[in-house]
């Protein structure tokens, strides 16, 4: 099934649509707040306090707002949860215009950061509920439309509010980024005829929650913690790189380069139909991601290290969204649909949680040894996944559903 078909699903559209421009809302916030608050304060460790709770509080709750959809429905939870957000990105608006102290202005951003809709879980679930039954083959075609919706808003919504803020105006950057997000949550809310049965009411959301801790779906969510590791290194690990060579601009060029050997991976990923099962061609696609990274490691003249890097940057770029599209397959199948949100949610906490440490690591890796430090925890962090992806194919086997 193409994407074109695929969006011609009755509803698929309807909800699509929303999703998409809710998640162009959501890339752009983190870098408004930063926008936002070093406009106000003018000092950028404030605006990266505030940033970092808003950051942590969303991978912390995001979970916990799964859960709630799973156990209430999408609208019952989605609409309250945009209103929320709606009243914490003006508080944190009002504190910032006010000169509040820090921790104030990073009690907002935390609750900017917990009332975030999960929009990218709940149209995860739609896709898995509309898609049942003899459909059911389409679903990686779904899920990677998913992952290039995601790919793209995180082209255009830092770009927006970057132009935007440059022009001298950062409120209105934040509160843009706000709009797309209560729009997108709330209209997705309102398309009922899509949302998923409610499975997991009172009682039964024990049972159901305990799908959450079989091997299968812990292994994903270690692979996800690896991957977002790899991404957390790789901005660090590159950017130093270009500018030990003294060329500042290559780091844009090769983040450039990635992101269209990304983009591009996804598209062809989703468009064909593939025979393997799904647990080995994560398998194939995380063996890819290590052994496309040890270029990155490559030694010699300044042209040889230079081709590694590049050519390392562009391998694993193509192998990275492949692996990620094929954890939210593995993730429906291993996983009750009572709890299926909140598992999807799990799994981008876990890739944040990732991000968040390896970036600490490499970033000392790369004072204490130079770029190729943090190459070489990028590199391990490939090593990692590709090790969870090869040990775990008895575990990711589908489970019965309950």
């Amino acid at each position: 099934m193409t994407y074109r078909e695929l969006l011609r699903t009755p509803g698929a559209a309807a909800f699509f649509i929303p999703t998409a421009a809710g998640r162009v809302g959501i890339a752009m916030t983190s870098l408004s707040i930063v926008w936002l608050v070093r406009s106000a304060t003018g000092s950028y460790a404030t605006a990266g306090v505030v940033t970092g709770a808003f950051a942590v509080a969303d991978a912390l709750v995001g979970p916990q707002v799964g859960r709630l959809i799973d156990r209430f429905g999408q609208r019952r939870v989605l609409l309250p949860a945009a209103l929320v957000h709606a009243v914490a990105v003006a508080a944190l608006v009002l504190s910032a215009g006010y000169g509040a102290p820090g921790w104030v202005l990073a009690a907002a951003g935390a609750l900017v950061g917990a009332s975030l809709p999960q929009l990218s879980a709940a149209a995860l679930a739609r896709w898995s509920a509309l898609l049942d039954g003899e459909r059911k083959p389409a679903l990686p075609t779904a899920y990677a439309l998913e992952s290039l919706s995601n790919s793209v808003a995180y082209l255009v919504g830092p770009a927006l509010v970057s132009t935007i803020a440059a022009a001298g105006r950062p409120v209105l950057g934040t509160l843009s980024a706000a709009a797309l997000v209560v729009a997108g949550g709330s209209m997705l809310a309102l398309q009922r005829r899509t949302e998923p049965p409610v499975l997991a009411r009172d009682g039964g959301h024990a049972h159901h929650r305990r799908a959450l801790l079989r091997p299968g779906f812990m292994l994903l969510v270690g692979v996800n913690t690896t991957i977002g590791g790899f991404f957390g290194t790789m901005s660090i690990a590159v950017t130093a790189f270009a500018l030990e060579r003294g060329t500042p601009g290559l780091a844009a060029v090769l983040f450039a380069a990635s992101n269209g050997a990304g983009l591009l991976a996804v598209v062809v990923y989703g468009q064909r139909r593939w025979h393997a099962e799904p647990r080995i061609q994560l398998a194939v696609a995380a063996l890819a991601l290590g052994l496309g990274s040890l270029p990155l490691l490559a030694g010699g003249s300044p042209a040889v290290v230079l081709a590694g890097v590049s050519a390392g940057v562009l391998l694993t770029a193509v192998a990275v969204p492949v692996v990620l599209v094929l954890g939210s397959t593995l993730a429906d199948a291993v996983v009750d649909r009572g709890v299926l949100t909140e598992a999807f949610a799990w799994l981008g906490s876990a890739s944040a949680a990732g991000g968040a440490v390896a970036a600490t690591v490499a970033g000392l890796a790369v004072d204490g040894a130079g770029a190729r430090g943090g190459l070489l925890v990028a590199v391990a962090a490939a090593g990692s996944t590709t090790a969870l992806a090869l040990t775990g194919l008895r575990a990711l086997r589908p489970a019965e559903r309950d």
